[in-house]
């Protein structure tokens, strides 16, 4: 569940949540509607994105105190962050991190995902015992994670899970085709789940639970809830997936079972 995001406006999106309160909230309803991963960007104090230190360990741990959820930070950030300031998410000691695979167009700007970042960013996981979450927007992405595990080992906790972006402006489309090509792609033994952006969110969800996949859904993938209906909460997206998964009879993991499939820390 991919609550906020860093790119759309709180006076915008006014459902949208953005102060530490508001996320507190949303994670306690999406927990109690299926949610087990809660995968988190924060913003200050005038709603806007930040990667401040004091603010993120405040973010894990009232998460902590007040849901059983694991705690993934993105260390993508916004797209003008500082390769440093992204390194430095992992100092807030999160259960789990975002770790892009490549650089790829997003929209109008472009996410850099240097080799060397990415190369940093991986042995800081497995030093610091956090959990990646591989984030694959295109099908080259995939050909640097194979390098990545051949040249820098296996992740913290030895499972390698990973999450299809799709139908990002620059990115791989959201359909099935793509989906069943970049899934016979990922290592052998990687679990993935996968997200579609805006209007892909359905096709990518339905594909997704035909094809042994987990979700990840939420208002930094998608504002709309259907033609003409902006989304009311997070809450009515993981309502709407775990629905999907109890009809395809994959019901959503709890958040216990989702720390042992990742090989998440005791901390």
């Amino acid at each position: 569940m991919a609550p906020t995001g860093a790119e759309s406006a709180k006076a915008d999106v006014p459902a949208l949540p953005v102060t530490l309160d508001e996320l507190v909230q949303t994670a306690k309803e999406c927990q109690a509607a299926g949610a087990a991963v809660i995968h988190v960007h924060i913003r200050d104090d005038d709603a806007r994105p930040t990667l401040d230190l004091a603010r993120l360990r405040d973010t894990v741990r009232a998460l902590r105190e007040s849901t059983d959820l694991v705690v993934q930070l993105s260390t993508g950030g916004a797209v003008t962050d500082s390769y440093e300031d992204r390194l430095r998410v992992l100092e807030a000691e999160p259960d789990a991190c975002s770790l892009t695979c490549g650089t790829v167009n997003f929209g109008d700007e472009v996410f850099m995902n240097p080799w060397p970042f990415m190369v940093e960013l991986y042995r800081r996981t497995q030093e610091l015992e956090i959990v990646p979450e591989f984030e694959l927007f295109d099908l080259g992405h995939i050909a640097a994670l194979h390098r990545l595990l051949d040249k820098h080992g296996a992740p913290y906790g030895g499972h390698v899970h990973c999450d299809l972006v799709m139908g990002v402006p620059g990115g791989m489309p959201g359909d099935a085709r793509t989906l069943v090509a970049a899934v016979e792609a990922l290592p052998e033994g990687a679990t993935w789940s996968a997200t579609g952006v805006g209007r892909t969110t359905l096709p990518v969800m339905y594909a997704a639970l035909s094809a042994g996949g987990h979700l990840r859904v939420g208002m930094e993938d998608t504002l709309t809830f259907a033609k003409g209906r902006p989304v009311a909460s997070n809450a009515q997206l993981v309502e709407r997936a775990a629905t999907l998964a109890d009809i395809a009879q994959r019901p959503a993991m709890s958040a216990a079972e989702a720390r042992a499939f990742l090989g998440v820390k005791a901390r």
